[in-house]
């Protein structure tokens, strides 16, 4: 079974494949489409072989299919058929939750991926719930994604941004209960200290994730 996993981004969109070490990438954008996104991956794959796919997708997934357009995204994801795209079985899921497969070790786990907005999934005993808490309200009137995403690290600055992440990390943790906390997504590699209890997260594990739906599924993915 050769496996392609695509994680699709507010920033990037990210390639990887059976049997090659080395990932892929090409640029997203607010703009950037279902169809768009499947013939860009295709062109950049042209040359690896793949008879299976699973695709990270930011924003609610329930059941395999998108429930809602992406925020950060073009248009057309609901409406997509990406298996006849791909011209192979196609898996979706979450990007927060498939890179929280990917990081998942054992008990009850809260991923927290920190990249473009919030991603969120708790895993208990093999058992994928993906969440979305970023857009809950967090402070003056802002959501918990206004305060940690990409658009308050650019609002407040790398360090009142730290801060910030620091009390949404300590707020779900207490909240969720998870034995085990993994901060994860492509801003991690700004917090220069991790919150006390939790372990960093690799954008690699979101592979692993993608891997891990065909060699190793869930017990169940709500």
């Amino acid at each position: 079974m050769n496996i392609l996993v695509v994680d699709v981004g507010g920033t990037h969109i990210k390639v990887l494949a059976t049997g090659h070490a080395t990932r892929r990438q090409l640029p997203s954008s607010p703009t950037l489409t279902a169809a768009q996104m499947v013939k860009a991956v295709k062109a950049l794959t042209a040359d690896w072989t793949y008879d299976r796919v699973t695709i990270g997708f930011p924003g609610p997934v329930q059941h395999g299919r998108i429930v809602a357009e992406p925020t950060h995204l073009g248009g057309g994801w609901l409406r997509c058929d990406f298996e006849r795209g791909f011209g192979a079985p196609v898996k979706l899921i979450n990007d927060a939750a498939m890179q929280a497969f990917g990081s998942y070790r054992r008990g009850s786990m809260l991923f927290l991926g920190l990249g473009t907005g919030l991603g969120s999934a708790l895993i208990v005993d093999d058992v994928i719930v993906p969440l979305e808490l970023a857009h809950l309200p967090y402070k003056k009137n802002g959501t918990y994604e206004d305060y940690v995403g990409l658009r308050g690290l650019e609002r407040c600055g790398k360090r009142k941004w730290r801060r910030n992440v620091f009390d949404v990390v300590a707020r779900l943790k207490v909240a969720l209960q998870a034995e085990d906390l993994v901060l994860g997504g492509g801003n991690v590699k700004l917090l220069d200290r991790l919150p006390e209890g939790a372990r960093r997260g690799n954008n690699t594990n979101a592979f692993k994730g993608g891997y891990r739906l065909w060699t190793r599924p869930p017990l169940a993915t709500s």
